[in-house]
């Protein structure tokens, strides 16, 4: 295209220097003289092309639409810049990043696991997003602001918390009551329930003579052990794995140990959950979206990821409780990377992607994301225009009290929105919880075992 350009404009050139120099030649005297001649006419100045920026993520098939959905959206409200999506597989997400850092290829900007942010902000590779949100009435949650020495660095685009999901005709099935809503499950109340909804292939429960443990066709529970998400247990039992300014590592504790126990004798003692060894970000597409399991602990993320195409009943509840009530608030955040060339068009990108209305549609009303505004969990009318859809299939009244309120009264941050080194710290973790997974060794020895090179990586060692 520049070239055909430079040869109309040569051609222009060429024209002009030819008539004036035919103008510069005496006409014979019987020649009338010669009309002047008219200037070629002046090209249209063409359109400026639109600043292309990539914005990478991760997910499952339905999140890539919902993304690319979103980003086909900006493009075609803002012609001056242009997002093309980058998909990386999850599991290998902050491995890639942090390979592309190094070659100094970073995307523009993109959703970032929570635990590698406040280590890529110490590594100078996130932009300063100071400005991002000027002028402009909506601004996300403090509880879900990425801070490095107090000021911030990313936001969530969501806000994300824990909860149990349940399958309605099972526990129809086995005449047991449903979870409720406002008073959760006791631990041990929990796994009784579980107990009854476990069945062998003679259709035995867990509960009666015979059961053989060996031919279970379904499974009562699973306690996701992807190794952030444990986080919560430790939080519910009374424990916690870092001190709150996040200085001291405080993971080998008995609360802490005793709260990793409990999942893991789910599978090696109770029975009731099939073996999970912690290594894959798949507990619910696996078992209860699979329908060969009664209860199931994920995110709220997964009422439009996957419950969304489940056919049975299904419902929501508040975590079960270990000794105190709490679910942790999370969300991918969204970043701005320091390497791209085009920071300004990136922040302008980020800034109206975390906007409400222009994720509403393919990613909040589907149940993918929840709001990062206060007043959508606290004004009724605001509420019930995010949850009165079909994509709330388990209704308002019970995904309000379960979810709604329970984000607002009992969530908190997990760990990595104030703890740097939370990538290889729950890296480390992860392999050392292997063998208690597998009923080899038991959560207090592993925790003992593991805790100076979990606080050596705290320490950033």
């Amino acid at each position: 295209m520049k070239v055909k350009k430079l040869l109309a404009l040569l051609l222009s050139i060429l024209m002009v220097a030819g008539l004036a120099a035919c103008g510069q030649q005496p006409a014979p005297a019987e020649a009338p003289a010669a009309a002047p001649a008219e200037a070629p006419a002046a090209e249209a100045p063409a359109a400026a092309e639109p600043v292309e920026i990539t914005y990478s993520y991760w997910g499952t098939p339905e999140e890539a639409k919902s993304v690319q959905d979103v980003a086909d959206k900006f493009n075609a409200e803002n012609p001056g810049i242009h997002v093309t999506v980058l998909a990386i597989p999850n599991e290998e997400y902050t491995t890639t990043l942090n390979s592309m850092a190094a070659g100094g290829q970073l995307p523009d900007c993109g959703i970032m696991n929570e635990n590698g942010v406040l280590d890529f902000a110490a590594d100078g590779l996130l932009a300063d997003i100071s400005s991002m949100y000027e002028g402009k009435s909506s601004m996300p949650l403090d509880c879900i602001t990425f801070k490095a020495d107090g000021k911030p660095v990313a936001y969530s685009a969501a806000n994300e918390i824990l909860l149990l999901y349940y399958n309605k005709d099972m526990f129809d099935a086995a005449g047991v009551a449903y979870p409720d809503p406002e008073t959760p499950y006791t631990w041990d109340e929990f796994v009784a329930t579980a107990k009854l909804l476990t069945l062998d292939a003679n259709g035995k429960n867990a509960t009666e003579a015979g059961f053989d443990a060996n031919n279970i066709v379904q499974y009562g529970c699973n306690v996701d052990n992807w190794t952030w998400q444990l986080e919560v247990w430790a939080l519910s039992n009374g424990g916690r794995w870092f001190s709150e300014d996040g200085k001291e590592c405080l993971i080998n504790s008995p609360e802490v140990a005793e709260s990793i126990q409990k999942i893991a004798d789910l599978m090696n003692v109770e029975h009731v959950m099939q073996f999970r060894d912690g290594l894959e970000d798949s507990g619910i597409q696996s078992t209860i979206a699979a329908g060969n399991v009664a209860m199931a602990t994920g995110g709220t993320w997964n009422v439009g990821t996957c419950m969304n195409t489940t056919t049975f009943n299904y419902g929501v509840a508040p975590l079960p409780v270990m000794k105190e009530k709490v679910t942790i608030c999370t969300g991918g955040p969204q970043v701005v990377f320091s390497q791209g060339e085009h920071q300004k068009e990136a922040m302008e990108f980020i800034a109206w992607y975390t906007r409400e209305e222009n994720s509403w549609d393919s990613l909040i009303a589907t149940g993918i994301w929840m709001p990062i505004l206060e007043e959508y969990y606290t004004n009724e009318e605001l509420t019930h225009k995010w949850v009165d859809n079909e994509n709330f299939r388990m209704g308002y009244e019970n995904f309000k009290t379960s979810v709604v309120d329970y984000a607002m009264n009992d969530a908190v941050s997990t760990c990595w929105y104030y703890t740097p080194h939370t990538n290889e710290f729950i890296g480390a973790l992860r392999g050392m919880l292997s063998d208690v997974w597998a009923g080899n060794t038991t959560a207090a020895e592993a925790l003992a075992a593991g805790e100076a090179q979990l606080a050596a990586i705290l320490a950033g060692d």
